[in-house]
Parts: C-alpha cells; sequence; structure tokens
C-alpha cells in the first residue's frame, strides 16, 4: 500500500498505464487501482507487470499485467483486445513508457572539453538517436492511437503523457532525449486540440529530477556524496533536493480526474522542486 496524496474515487474506470514496470509509472498503477480503477499495467518487461498485478490483487485491487511493446502497433491491439476482454474500455491512458540510450549520450558537456577517444556530439549514434526519439514519441502515439478509440466510442476521458523538464531547457549530454521530450509537451497541445470536440482531454505531467536505479551511479559516489553533476543539479534546484516518485501521484490522480480537472487539458505541469524557477543567482 502507499499513503495517497489525494483521495479520488476511480471505481467503475479502465486504466491503461504504459511503462507500468518502472518506479514511476508502476506507482502510478498502484494508485490508481487503491482509487478503485480497473488497471491495465503495460510494459515489455512481463515479469516485473505480472508481479505487480499480482500484489495488488493480493491486497484486493484490480489490475492485470500485459506484455506490450509500445513501438509494435500490431502487439498494442492485440493487448487493446485482450484488455477489453480482461476489464472493458479505457477511460485513461498514462502513456508512460520513454527513456533514453547511452549511444544517444555524449560524454562531454562542451564541445571544447572533448577528450580522444571519447563520444563527442559528432560521434553521436544515428541509431541510437532514432531509438529514443522513436521510444519516446511514437512510444507515445502508437499506445494513444490503438487505446484512445475507446476514449472517442465512449466521448470522454482523458490522456496523460510523461514529458520532461528537459522539454523546457535542454540538459547537457542529452540532446536527442531532451528534443524527444520537447515533442512529447508538443504532441500534448497537439491532441488536447484534435480531440477537444470529443470530449477527451489530454495534459502531461512533466517530472523534474529523480533518484533512479537507472541513474543512482551517476549522481552520487560510492560513499553517498553528490557527483560533480549531481552537485550542478542540486545548487540548480532552490529546494536542494530531488524529486521523489511518490510526488508525481497527486498531479496524476487530479489531471486525469475528469470532475476535479475539467477544464484542464493542453498543459503540461512542471513538478521540479522549483528547478525551472530558479535562475541560479
Amino acid at each position: 500500500m502507499i499513503n495517497l496524496p489525494i483521495n479520488i474515487d476511480y471505481t467503475g474506470k479502465v486504466v491503461v498505464v504504459t511503462g507500468a514496470g518502472g518506479l514511476i509509472c508502476g506507482a502510478m498503477a498502484r494508485a490508481f487501482a487503491q482509487s478503485g480503477a480497473k488497471v491495465a499495467a503495460l510494459d515489455l518487461n512481463e515479469e516485473a507487470v505480472k508481479k505487480l498485478a499480482d500484489e495488488l490483487k493480493a491486497e484486493g485491487f484490480v489490475c492485470e499485467g500485459y506484455k506490450a511493446n509500445v513501438l509494435d502497433p500490431v502487439m498494442l491491439e492485440e493487448v487493446h483486445q485482450a484488455v477489453i476482454a480482461d476489464l472493458g474500455k479505457c477511460d485513461i491512458l498514462v502513456n508512460g513508457a520513454g527513456g533514453n540510450n547511452p549511444r544517444a549520450t555524449t560524454d562531454n558537456e562542451y564541445q571544447h572539453e572533448a577528450k580522444e577517444g571519447g563520444k563527442s556530439f559528432f560521434d553521436l549514434d544515428p541509431s541510437g538517436v532514432d531509438f529514443v526519439f522513436k521510444l519516446n514519441f511514437q512510444g507515445t502515439l502508437l499506445p494513444t492511437q490503438a487505446f484512445a478509440k475507446d476514449l472517442v466510442q465512449k466521448k470522454g476521458g482523458c490522456i496523460l503523457n510523461i514529458s520532461s523538464m528537459n522539454a523546457y531547457t535542454p540538459l547537457t549530454k542529452i540532446p536527442a532525449y531532451s528534443a524527444a521530450k520537447a515533442g512529447i509537451s508538443n504532441f500534448t497541445q497537439w491532441l488536447a486540440t484534435h480531440f477537444a470536440g470529443t470530449g477527451i482531454r489530454c495534459n502531461a505531467i512533466a517530472p523534474g529530477f529523480l533518484v533512479s536505479a537507472q541513474n543512482r551511479a551517476l549522481l552520487f559516489n560510492e560513499d553517498g556524496t553528490p557527483t560533480a553533476r549531481s552537485a550542478k543539479i542540486l545548487n540548480g534546484t532552490p529546494t536542494g533536493r530531488y524529486v521523489d516518485a511518490s510526488e508525481l501521484l497527486g498531479a496524476t490522480l487530479f489531471l486525469c480526474d475528469d470532475r476535479a480537472a475539467s477544464a484542464i487539458t493542453g498543459v503540461v505541469l512542471p513538478i521540479d522542486c522549483g528547478f525551472a524557477a530558479y535562475s541560479g543567482v
């Protein structure tokens, strides 16, 4: 069980969460389930979502786990039909799948600091850049094509995308990820406009810096002290701390509720401990 930040009743709603095998979207799936929803947890890591579903069922909630490749439209439609058969048609879609790739990351922050044998901007792997764009943008577009059909038929519902603070101001070393997330913010506004006449709302959250199993070694030394990059992040954050994954849940539950956020569509909400507000001075 997690301590929900707000109490919203999603009883009877079918919520589809992609990327639910990860820390952030797994917590989102759990929050929706605890709020009464019937949750479809999707991830390429089938073991992770099956484990999540088993845990939630054991606690008395409704959740089914499905293996899904968000870049495979045929597989997504198969999962779509399975979700309809198991839980019903989708009411809320959370597009949580995404991420970066080392092949699309430079070793140096600035070109004049590039070292012999390192990976500079000119050494970025085009296939790695392509993968990052596909995973983040098409990994949002394709599930929306599959599941938003249900929302159109129901003449209502919500789509929630996951953008990033990188979409506002790109971070050094990760040009593809920053640009791809900027695309998600733009696509969120496009979807909000495109679906406006159907009763569907589309918003996004833009998480700030979080510590996860994937980036912990980049942010902290073995003795627990911040790395140089981590120190820059914390010095640029007025609260002087990282965002916890649980702090994304309040905005998620709020934005997806048709009563609480009925007039909110096309927004990208930063959740960043003040990072975007601070000039550094």
